[in-house]
């Protein structure tokens, strides 16, 4: 690890002046940032401690029925706050199906958004990756790259992004709360992660010394809860990032669909949300044929990268299978194994 130096600013002005300067990072739990740096990928020059920073550990619920999510929030905290999961059950089943235990009681909200890809490629100092070193190539394409991306992606990058939280967020247009050297800004968290194109190493729409302070869900998201799922595939179901997830999200009047929303995760560089399949199920009775066209449409821009044509039929059928579950009607308790397709039995459930 490089030699760094630390400050802890006393407010988020500070934090962002100390921030603005290059090479310097912020710093929150660290559960992404400190193994990057212990491994030689990130070499921050300066660390900017924001855990003490006032205002910004707090779920507020707001007068139009919105709420308001600080960016040091922890996790485990949002996902297991009754108000919050009743209200927004699959953010909580996908803050749940997350990491392990230790690490959501210590990962902050701010922080999950931004997590870096999981690629090995970009983990290890050896290969070629355009994200780590811009111009330097992509190993991953003609590598090991059964789990990479198959939408979105270009020849420079096909890496994933590994964020569960994020998935259903982008679904219920949540919006990032941004403090910067301009003042504060909003951004939709659905343009917050750009897709690779010829710039890989940039993974957000974030300037430099921008801070990220709290993620704001609006009032109509809540019309959502009572079928809502978020279902994660992957490889182990103990602690694993998605080979491919799905928030499947339906608000059903006079047995059709009114209203769909659907957004996939572990299948590009952003969560991947698609109008044109919400479009197909809205005024859709809620049955197999109207989530498989959906499904369809949304994989219809799909393609290989590599080893990982089975994630495009995959994903189809999670898809299928997500919509399905949301139909059927949002548990009123968390699944004993939050996220998988293989806890959707009542007797496996458990209480937040």
């Amino acid at each position: 690890m490089n030699d760094f130096d630390y400050i802890r600013p006393a407010t988020v002005p500070e934090a962002v002046a100390a921030a603005a300067a290059p090479g310097a990072a912020y710093l929150a739990a660290g559960t992404n940032l400190l193994d990057l740096m212990k491994g030689g990928v990130a070499r921050p020059g300066r660390l900017v401690d924001v855990t003490r920073l006032p205002g910004l550990d707090a779920v507020e619920w707001l007068e139009d029925g919105g709420v308001r999510i600080g960016a040091m929030v922890r996790n485990a905290d949002l996902a297991h706050d009754p108000r919050f999961a009743a209200s927004f059950p699959a953010v909580a089943e996908a803050l749940l199906s997350g990491a392990s235990g230790q690490l959501r009681n210590a990962a902050s909200v701010g922080g999950n958004l931004l997590q870096r890809t999981r690629c090995a490629y970009f983990a290890d100092l050896d290969s070629a990756c355009n994200k780590r070193v811009p111009g330097s190539g992509c190993d991953a394409r003609a590598g090991e790259n059964r789990l990479h991306a198959v939408l979105g992606w270009s020849d420079a990058c096909i890496a994933t992004h590994p964020s569960d939280f994020c998935v259903p967020l982008v679904a219920l247009d949540a919006v990032v709360e941004i403090e910067g050297r301009g003042g504060r800004r909003e951004v939709p968290l659905a343009e917050l992660h750009r897709l690779p194109g010829d710039a890989p190493e940039k993974d957000t729409a974030l300037e430099p010394g921008d801070l990220i302070v709290a993620v704001r869900l609006p009032a109509g998201a809540a019309a959502f809860a009572g079928h809502a799922r978020y279902i994660k595939l992957r490889e182990r179901t103990s602690y694993a990032f998605a080979v491919v997830s799905a928030a499947a999200m339906l608000r059903l009047e006079g047995g059709v669909i009114a209203e769909a929303r659907l957004t996939l995760g572990g299948v590009a560089a952003k969560p991947w949300r698609d109008a044109w399949a919400e479009q197909a199920l809205a005024g859709a009775r809620p049955d197999e044929e109207a989530f498989r066209r959906a499904a369809e449409l949304a994989l219809a821009g799909a393609r290989p990268s590599g080893d990982n044509a089975f994630k495009i039929e995959l994903a189809r059928r999670l898809v299928v299978r997500a919509l399905a579950l949301a139909a059927s009607g949002t548990p009123e308790r968390v699944p004993a194994l939050p996220g998988s397709p293989f806890s959707s039995l009542p007797e496996l459930h458990h209480d937040v």
